[in-house]
């Protein structure tokens, strides 16, 4: 299922979404230029399990955390990027609007180092750079399953050979698309060796989702109405 849009408006112009989608965008526009040295771009600035636990293990080092804030900037691919752009520019501008701005970049980047603590404990020996927004997007899901239940998602559904377009209950979309999070990361956990293999990071996803629907009922204006 591919979202197309949803039916809340913005009640308010959405800045720091908006901000966050140009600022993902320029950093993969210079990934792009880096050519060959983009490995040792993603290698260095990318976060990964196994460096960092073993920085901290022999003893605390603040320059280890960079990477866990960086490493929600960086993107494998342009589909990788598009892709994570589009989910955030449906539902993180409605998530804006119950928090607003100052609130909604706090919530952004608590669930990004939300969805990396949950990475690491999945899989803490991998050697594997994570990288991508989906992680912080994945909070920005978890407040919108909470605060929109009722909105309606149009859908793009295929059934068959053939695609349509349906609208969705929110809570069952969302609902949908974290029990697919879930059976992924049950599986890749029980069946893939993940020093050996790379791949979608589900329980950054899973994580990220969490927090963000525990962190809703910090970050929700109390005098917010939807």
């Amino acid at each position: 299922m591919f979202p197309i849009r949803d039916n809340i408006p913005s009640q308010q112009f959405p800045y720091v979404n908006i901000g966050l989608i140009v600022v993902n965008t320029l950093f993969f526009l210079y990934e792009f230029t880096l050519g060959p040295g983009l490995d040792q771009f993603i290698t260095t600035y990318g976060f990964i399990p196994a460096r960092f636990l073993e920085q901290q293990n022999n003893t605390f080092d603040v320059s280890g955390f960079f990477p866990v804030m960086s490493s929600m900037f960086l993107h494998g691919n342009l589909l990788h990027l598009i892709s994570n752009m589009w989910m955030l520019w449906i539902f993180g501008d409605n998530v804006e609007d119950c928090m607003g701005h100052g609130r909604y970049i706090v919530f952004y980047l608590l669930c990004g180092i939300a969805s990396v603590v949950a990475q690491t404990i999945s899989a803490p020996s991998s050697p594997i750079p994570m990288v991508g927004a989906s992680g912080a997007i994945s909070g920005v899901l978890g407040a919108y399953f909470l605060t929109y239940p009722r909105a309606r998602i149009l859908t793009l559904v295929p059934i068959f050979i053939f695609f349509y377009m349906i609208d969705i209950p929110a809570f069952f979309f969302l609902g949908f698309w974290f029990f697919i999070q879930f059976i992924q990361g049950y599986v890749h956990l029980v069946t893939i060796s993940t020093v050996a293999e790379g791949g979608v990071a589900w329980w950054a996803h899973i994580g990220g989702f969490g927090a963000g629907a525990l962190l809703i009922h910090l970050f929700r204006d109390k005098h917010w109405k939807p």
